[in-house]
């Protein structure tokens, strides 16, 4: 059975730096770096600017070759191995949480960003005038980790963002392995039409798809048919993506909005609040106006 490594894992076994364990940045020359590692799937986004080194980076059912330096975008719905040829890894590696930025920054998700995208092209060869620029502001970005700045976990989202935009403006890197499967091209459709579904702008707005049959029939394909090449492409069921993206609009609601529990229940396609506040607890441990009462911590 597959594993997932979790960013909890990475803070257990090389963590300096934290935001409530949603963030991580280091010097990849800092920490070991094994030769190899087979095909896994994270619970987080990962930006890696690669240098010195020599290898083969593979994700999904692709390969590409890395020579000397390369920036490398790994997300949690693709798994990704790595196989060191020659050379010694220098770089740096920002970890990060979709929850560790501001919803401004994430208004589809940031699994909804070109760079992060399933079935887009999560490898980048920056030019070395770009290598420069993107080694300072990953060094601006640890030193910020590293301080003891009252506000820093504000300042790195920043310089997050500004990497991000970097990242934008770089043509990505042709495979040189098969393209894309059938069910990367079904799974990375599925999700963008996912996305599109949020934000939920009022509470006379309702989800238009609720379930796995509803998208199923509107990308004109089985639901098994979807649920599979989900599972082979991400390792989540069509359930399982669709749960996750309602939970997570269902807490901005809580936090960001004064509707009542019955209008987001109703928007987010629960007909009754007894099977909204099942379904929230179920997947957050606490009851709906539990969450909303928490006090939000301010980093």
């Amino acid at each position: 059975m597959e594993t997932r490594l979790t960013l909890a894992d990475v803070h257990q076994q090389h963590g300096r730096n934290s935001a409530a364990g949603q963030v991580l940045v280091y010097r990849l020359e800092d920490v070991a770096r094994p030769v190899s590692f087979p095909h896994q799937r994270r619970d987080f986004y990962k930006i890696k600017l690669l240098c010195s080194v020599q290898g083969i980076l593979g994700y999904a059912d692709q390969q590409v070759a890395v020579q000397d330096c390369a920036l490398i975008l790994a997300n949690p719905l693709v798994a990704f191995s790595w196989e060191r040829l020659a050379g010694h890894e220098t770089g740096f590696a920002c970890l990060f949480t979709e929850e560790f930025l501001p919803p401004a920054l994430r208004p589809d998700g940031v699994a909804g960003s070109p760079l992060f995208r399933v079935g887009g092209s999560p490898v980048l060869f920056p030019a070395p005038a770009e290598v420069h620029r993107l080694s300072n502001l990953f060094a601006q970005l640890l030193a910020e980790a590293q301080s003891s700045y009252v506000n820093k976990n504000e300042l790195l989202r920043n310089y997050l963002q500004i990497i991000l935009h970097e990242l934008l403006k770089l043509e990505p890197a042709a495979p040189f392995h098969r393209p894309g499967t059938s069910a990367a091209r079904l799974s990375a459709a599925f999700l963008e039409l996912l996305d599109r579904q949020f934000p939920i702008a009022s509470p006379q707005h309702t989800l238009p798809l609720k379930n796995a049959n509803e998208f199923a029939q509107h990308l004109a394909v089985h639901t098994n048919h979807l649920n599979k090449a989900l599972k082979d492409v991400t390792g989540k069921t069509t359930t399982a993506h669709i749960a996750e993206k309602v939970a997570a609009e269902a807490k901005a609601l809580l936090r960001h909005s004064d509707w009542t529990l019955a209008e987001i229940g109703y928007c987010l396609g629960f007909g009754h609040a007894p099977n909204f506040n099942s379904f929230f607890k179920k997947r957050t441990g606490q009851a709906p106006n539990q969450y909303r009462r928490q006090p939000v911590v301010v980093s």
